[in-house]
């Protein structure tokens, strides 16, 4: 959060907590109506506030309210909601063309986006990459290419994964309710494994979980995997860190077998955890890595990036979408590129960490219903649960989050059973407003207990 890079946002969108109205204001009541009358009620909503300027750290709705924003999008946002650099580079695209379809013609920017992934991840040896559009279909396409590569049709995934909303992603994704619940049935040839999740696994070393997840491999034949599919830090499974050495431990079954290793970075990928990707922190590259959400700041864009031979391995058409690789997203990420180029940012997401550790572990001592605060850069969760048994109260992560919310800082509630708090602010956020909203949260916390 240096002064630097706060003045290089170009904010004009005050960086303060200020609310005028009750959360949500009278505005965002009407509107709300309005979209109970035009919109699915399938939609969820968080808070239901309508948005009329986002910069910074900062969310202003309709009513004039000033809110904090510890979401991002769903950790897209990680330069801001209106990065100026984004807003310039998209503009300047837009004047040119906004579409052709990569497959018919062909454009620069989808080449650059490429190239850098294909320098930045993880990995020394030849890489290509596919761009798309949604995280989904970038899972979906990491499953597609194993299948061509390995002749295989088995996929592995692990309890507490989030992989997505179609129908293949949603068979991945652990979590019934609400991503899989009436959707039914699933497509087949998925298997789930055990996960290492360090407090709800206390006392299991890590070699048991690994030993359990090749037990399940071998149940279905270790040969007929084409791929495994872990997130290196788990998202709305509950922002879970694994154990140590499960990652490594995975890299090891992966080659033992012949199985692709995908490392899921949609959410944790892009700067979130205060490297490029996530997998730095196991130094373990995956054979696929795939990126969306935070890739172009906002603009739909996703890719799928490794191994050149995994990835030539599909015949010509097997691979793209109409709106693959769109023009104007590849310009968005291309910005966001620059702006990580000095580190700055990734520092920022350190940084960040620090500061949330510093107010929110001493509740780990001064309450007995957190059960961890866990993390990496600006990728942060607070579990609650009852602190002997760990009997999970998601009663309570729904509390604080409503706490915050009336006080106006937009939090966002994850995990398998719904008890866990997650913390996702802009890579930009400045710490005085970092530690208001920290604040709020702490009381809100302190207030539950």
């Amino acid at each position: 959060m240096t002064e630097t890079l706060i003045n290089a946002t170009d904010r004009s969108l005050l960086q303060t907590r200020h609310l005028l109205t009750d959360i949500p204001g009278p505005r965002s009541l009407e509107l709300h109506a309005e979209r109970a009358e035009q919109v699915s009620s399938g939609f969820g909503i968080a808070l239901p506030v309508f948005v009329e300027r986002a910069e910074g750290g900062i969310v202003r709705d309709v009513d004039g309210n000033r809110l904090i924003d510890f979401a991002s999008g769903i950790a897209v946002t990680s330069l801001g909601a209106s990065n100026s650099r984004v807003a310039e580079r998209v503009a300047a695209q837009l004047e040119k063309f906004t579409h052709t379809c990569f497959m018919v013609t062909e454009y620069e920017a989808f080449t650059k986006v490429c190239s850098w992934l294909n320098r930045n991840t993880p990995g020394d040896f030849a890489k290509r990459t596919a761009l798309f559009t949604t995280g989904a279909e970038a899972v979906e396409n990491a499953v597609k290419i194993s299948r061509a590569a390995t002749g295989r049709p088995n996929v592995l995934v692990f309890d507490e994964a989030y992989h997505g909303r179609s129908l293949l992603t949603m068979a991945m994704t652990a979590k019934v309710n609400p991503y899989k619940k009436n959707f039914g049935p699933m497509p087949d040839h998925i298997v789930r494994a055990a996960s290492a999740n360090p407090l709800r696994n206390a006392g299991v070393r890590v070699e048991q979980v690994l030993e359990s997840v090749e037990s399940t491999l071998r149940e279905h034949d270790p040969f007929s995997f084409a791929a495994m599919v872990i997130e290196p830090i788990q998202g709305e499974g509950g922002f879970v860190v694994p154990m140590a050495g499960f990652i490594p431990g995975l890299r090891k079954l992966a080659d033992k077998y012949g199985i692709v290793l995908v490392l899921d970075e949609i959410q944790a990928g892009i700067g979130r955890t205060g490297t490029l990707f996530a997998s730095e922190h196991e130094q373990v590259a995956g054979d696929l890595v795939l990126t969306a959400k935070a890739l172009a700041n906002g603009v739909p864009l996703s890719a799928v990036t490794g191994r050149a031979e995994l990835l030539n391995a599909p015949h010509a058409g097997g691979l793209g979408g109409t709106y693959a690789g769109n023009p104007l997203a590849c310009e968005a990420a291309l910005a966001v590129f620059e702006q990580l180029e000095d580190g700055v940012l990734l520092a920022n997401a350190r940084r960040i960490e620090q500061v949330v550790r510093e107010v929110l572990e001493p509740l780990l001592d001064s309450t007995s219903i957190v059960a961890q605060v866990r993390g990496r850069g600006a990728m942060l969760a607070v579990e609650f649960a009852d602190r002997g048994t760990l009997v999970p109260r998601p009663d309570l992560a729904a509390k604080v989050s409503r706490d915050c919310h009336s006080q106006g800082v937009i939090t966002l509630t994850c995990g398998t059973h719904g008890n866990v708090l997650r913390l996702l602010p802009p890579l930009v956020i400045g710490e005085d407003l970092l530690r208001d909203g920290l604040e709020v949260l702490s009381r809100a916390i302190a207030s539950a207990a």
